[in-house]
C-alpha cells in the first residue's frame, strides 16, 4: 500500500509544482503567495512520498489531499485536479491494501509448503 501512495505522492509533487504558475497566470494570485501554498504543498508531497515507511507519513498523506482540495477554493481550476488526487490516492489506499493481503496470503501458503 504504501509503494502505491508514495507514487501517487510523487507524480502530485509535479503536478502540484506546475499549479503555481497557473495560479498567478490565471488567478492573478500574488506569486509569493502561489509558491507559498502549492509550493509549500508540493514540498510536503516530495517529503511524504519518501516517507511512507512510516505510519504516520500515510495519514499525514490524507491531510495533505484534503489541503490540495481545499486551495481549490482559492483557484477553482486546480479544484478539479485536487479532486482527482483525492480519488488517486483512495485508489492506491484500497488497491494497495488487496495487494498486501494478497502478498501476505502467497507468503503464508510458501511457508505452510515450505515447512
Amino acid at each position: 500500500m504504501r509503494r502505491l501512495c508514495a507514487v501517487v505522492l510523487a507524480i502530485e509533487v509535479v503536478v502540484i509544482g506546475l499549479a503555481v504558475p497557473v495560479a498567478v497566470q490565471v488567478a492573478q494570485i500574488p506569486p509569493a503567495v502561489a509558491g507559498g501554498v502549492w509550493g509549500g504543498l508540493a514540498a510536503a508531497a516530495l517529503v511524504l512520498a519518501a516517507l511512507q515507511r512510516f505510519a504516520w507519513a500515510y495519514y499525514a498523506g490524507w491531510a495533505l489531499q484534503v489541503a490540495f482540495v481545499a486551495s481549490g477554493f482559492l483557484v477553482p481550476g486546480l479544484a478539479l485536479l485536487g479532486v482527482v488526487f483525492f480519488a488517486l490516492w483512495v485508489c492506491g489506499v484500497l488497491l494497495g491494501r488487496r495487494t498486501d493481503a494478497l502478498q501476505a496470503q502467497r507468503e503464508r501458503a510458501a511457508a505452510d509448503s515450505g515447512a
